[in-house]
């Protein structure tokens, strides 16, 4: 489900254990997010996300990789916001906007109050710092200029605008007579309509200060809910529906107004129980209070954050990740379908090179018997005395030559088969790796976050497949080393997994020891996975297998062949691609991918 009004209540509720917490250091990972440091009272990383798709803000635990170079919104949140105290956090009505007030002290030492406004509203979302005493606009993550709205502007120095009312009412106000007589006139408004045939007011037009001028409740109870009160999901609207359902004759407005009650009693009285789980349509939903809706593999949590942060994964990344990567899966694509094509045309040279010899034979009968053949001649029917039974063998002639220029095409071409079967044999290797390459880079963007990406663009460039898109003269600062994933094993050993060539040649020819575990699918392209410690238990050597086996092209098998080894048996040949290593004394595991354990197993990350 979109995160609704009752969420963000859950939300807000939650939060107020960082009332008093000081903001520390702030992080902008990418456009769209920010993550505050929260040290004192309700300590911890605060995930602030104005995604036009999964906007959202919570308590998160997940590793993010910053830019080397703050954003310029990162560095004024920095500037007003780093050190101050959180004194308020509220939402507005039911609404999906959250005011979160700031109080800190300013250049000269003088207190200096904020407040930092999140609007959740899907691809409108913003986060916008404002000044508490004038309500002045700082700046916000996402600039709203007058060509793009004509209602308000965010942008630094204008008087901050609330987006537009809706008119809906907050449904924790309500009492059982003023939801009923709401139903009542809605009923007779959306009937009026109907029999008079006026277009002034249509269902779906602005609401109404009395719920009217939606769908009639009679007809669509559930759009009418979600018309007239705010903060209810079309989601929320139809467990009403469901739970008002009753036996034929009992009084259906009253059943209503009791499903809408036992819905908005726990949201009014904070009695919040997050849960995921699958609804009729097998489709994934989340809930800050349990549902009947939820038909199977409901899951609970002990807090919303908790339940968003699983719920939400990382859905916003791998979405930004598959527009990043959109182009260099199409380019890699296309070079693997032309290493494939060429593959075939150079098999088939190597075959027809294999036929050198009997281009050979054809010459050498020819010019033995030259006075038995003559020129016009189509075929000639010669003895051939390189057969054990010496029997007649037919060759092709160009009538056109002469029987000395037919013997002498027939040596050429002997010798032209014969040079090329060394030059084929080395394009059919370099062929061969091609693919293997480009089928290995294909599996890592398939498990790349934004950051790997620009490092296996970044090889691409290196490597000559691609141009350098960066502007001339300016150089970007390479960091001496990647970051890299690593688990935590049950036995406490540090597994360390490379996701794209740049991280494997780290892990694997720098970073590793002698005598530390080296991991990698047998066969399949596939992440380089060190176990860093040279005693270890079955347990954590079958977890680093699972990680190999998961990180690989193999993720969707079962029983995948893991092969394994100390780092010293690893070698990389000179001049090969990178990532490619050639390894002997191993032993191979069989295991089978699960992600609930892969998941389950620590991990942070590390440069």
């Amino acid at each position: 489900m979109a995160l609704d009004g009752i969420v963000t209540r859950s939300i807000v509720h939650e939060l107020q254990a960082c009332v008093g917490a000081r903001i520390g250091k702030i992080y902008q990972p990418n456009e769209h997010d920010l993550i505050f440091n929260l040290r004192g009272a309700g300590a911890g990383k605060l995930l602030l996300s104005a995604n036009p798709t999964y906007p959202r803000i919570h308590f998160t635990e997940r590793s993010t990789i910053n830019p080397a170079e703050a954003p310029m919104f990162c560095m004024l949140m920095r500037k007003h916001c780093e050190g101050g105290t959180i004194e308020n956090i509220s939402q507005v009505g039911m609404e999906r906007i959250i005011h979160m007030t700031v109080r800190t002290r300013d250049e000269l030492g003088d207190v200096s109050a904020k407040k930092i406004i999140i609007e959740l509203m899907g691809r409108h979302s913003n986060i916008i710092l404002t000044d508490l005493n004038t309500g002045t606009i700082i700046d916000g993550i996402h600039h709203v200029t007058p060509s793009i709205s004509s209602y308000r502007i965010v942008m630094p120095g204008i008087a901050y605008t609330e987006p537009p009312q809706q008119y809906k009412l907050n449904p924790l106000d309500i009492s059982r007579d003023e939801f009923l007589s709401l139903l009542s006139s809605a009923e007779e408004a959306a009937q009026r309509v109907q029999a008079e045939e006026e277009d002034a007011i249509t269902p779906g037009d602005e609401g109404q200060p009395d719920g009217s001028g939606g769908p009639a409740p009679s007809q669509d109870p559930a759009g009418w809910i979600v018309h007239a009160f705010s903060g209810i999901s079309p989601l929320i609207a139809q467990e009403i529906v469901l739970r008002s359902t009753g036996n034929e004759g009992e009084d259906k407005t009253a059943l209503l107004w009791d499903a809408f009650l036992s819905v908005m009693e726990p949201v009014r009285e904070f009695r919040f129980s997050p849960v995921t789980g699958t609804n009729a349509k097998g489709k994934l939903i989340y809930s800050a209070i349990p549902l009947k809706l939820l038909q199977e593999n409901t899951k609970p949590y002990s807090s919303i954050s908790k339940c968003m942060e699983d719920y939400y994964g990382d859905k916003a990344e791998r979405d930004t990740v598959k527009q990043r990567v959109s182009d260099l899966i199409r380019f890699l694509s296309n070079e693997r379908s032309k290493n494939i094509k060429k593959l075939a045309n150079l098999q088939k040279d190597l075959d027809e090179a294999q036929d050198a010899d009997r281009y050979r034979i054809y010459g050498e009968l020819l010019f033995a018997s030259l006075h038995t053949v003559s020129k016009g001649d189509k075929t000639a029917k010669l003895i051939n005395y390189y057969d054990e039974d010496q029997a007649e063998i037919v060759i092709p002639l160009d009538p056109l030559l002469s029987p000395t220029d037919n013997a002498q095409r027939y040596f050429k071409k002997y010798n032209k088969y014969k040079n090329s079967l060394l030059v084929i044999d080395e394009q059919l290797i370099k062929t061969h790796e091609e693919i293997a390459y480009m089928e290995s880079l294909l599996q890592q963007l398939a498990h790349a976050s934004l950051n790997d990406i620009e490092e296996i663009r970044e090889e691409l460039v290196s490597q000559g497949y691609l141009r350098d898109r960066s502007k001339k003269g300016k150089k970007k600062k390479k960091p001496t080393r990647p970051t890299l994933q690593v688990f935590t094993s049950s036995e406490g050993v540090d597994i360390y997994v490379g996701k794209n060539n740049l991280q494997n040649e780290y892990v694997t020819n720098r970073l590793a020891s002698p005598n530390d575990t080296w991991l990698h699918t047998k066969d399949i392209p596939g992440s380089h996975v060190v176990i860093r410690s040279e005693e270890f238990g079955d347990a954590t050597l079958e977890e680093a297998a699972q990680l190999a086996a998961y990180f690989s092209q193999a993720k969707q098998s079962s029983s995948v062949p893991v092969d394994c080894t100390l780092i010293r048996h690893v070698k990389k040949p000179s001049g090969s691609k990178p990532g490619f290593v050639i390894y002997d004394h191993q032993k191979t595991l069989f295991v089978t991918p699960d992600e609930e354990r892969i998941k389950s197993l620590p991990s942070t990350l590390r440069s």
